[in-house]
C-alpha cells in the first residue's frame, strides 16, 4: 500500500501532460555463481514507474521480498548478508539515455544512468536494457552485475567460496499507462 501511494505522490509532482507508466508486479531476481554452489533468488512485487516525458526511471523494492527455495538461505540473506531490518528498500531512480518513441510498437535497446541504493550506499549505475513497447503497454528486461563489496555487503570468510563477489540481477516488468 506504501508503495502505491508513493507511486501516486511522484506522478502528482510531474507535470500535467507526463504519460506515467507504472508496475507493481515486477519481478527481480539475482543469480550467484559459484563452483561449490548457485544460488538464486526472485522478488516479484517490485514498484515500478516510467515517466515517457522526462524518459525518467523509479524502481523500488522491499529486500524481503526476495524468496529462496530455501528458508535458511532467505533467513541468511535478510539477516546476515541485506540486514533488511535496518537497510529494508533496494531502490533505483534514473534517466533512460536514449529517445524512444513510446507511441510507435518496437524493441528498443536502452542504458539508464542513476543512483542506484541498496544497503545504505547510493552508487551511480548504468544500467542495460531492452524496452519492448507494443499495444500501450512496456516491457522492460534489463540487468547488472552488483559487486558485494561496492555496497559494504560483507560475506564471511567461511562461506566466500559459497557466494560470489559479483552478484548477476535482472529485472523483467510489464508497465501499464496511469489513467
Amino acid at each position: 500500500m506504501r508503495t502505491i501511494l508513493v507511486l501516486l505522490l511522484l506522478s502528482y509532482f510531474v507535470h500535467g501532460k507526463a504519460q506515467i507508466y507504472i508496475t507493481t508486479t515486477g519481478k527481480v531476481q539475482f543469480f550467484s555463481e559459484t563452483p561449490l554452489e548457485n544460488i538464486s533468488a526472485v522478488n516479484s512485487s517490485v514498484s515500478s514507474l516510467i515517466n515517457t516525458t522526462t524518459d525518467s526511471v523509479f524502481v523500488r523494492m522491499k529486500n524481503t521480498g526476495f524468496v529462496f527455495k530455501n528458508a535458511l538461505m532467505q533467513d541468511h540473506f535478510n539477516e546476515n548478508y541485506m540486514e533488511s531490518t535496518k537497510f529494508p528498500l533496494a531502490s533505483f531512480r534514473g534517466k533512460i539515455n536514449e529517445k524512444i518513441d513510446y507511441t510507435r510498437d518496437g524493441v528498443y535497446p536502452v542504458t539508464s544512468t542513476g543512483k542506484f541504493a541498496l544497503h545504505g550506499v547510493e552508487k551511480i549505475e548504468t544500467i542495460k536494457g531492452t524496452l519492448t513497447v507494443k499495444d500501450q503497454v512496456i516491457h522492460l528486461d534489463a540487468g547488472l552485475m552488483v559487486h558485494t563489496a561496492d555496497f559494504k555487503i560483507e560475506i564471511p570468510k567461511l562461506v566466500f567460496s559459497k557466494i560470489a563477489e559479483d552478484i548477476k540481477v535482472t529485472m523483467a516488468a510489464d508497465y501499464k499507462i496511469k489513467k
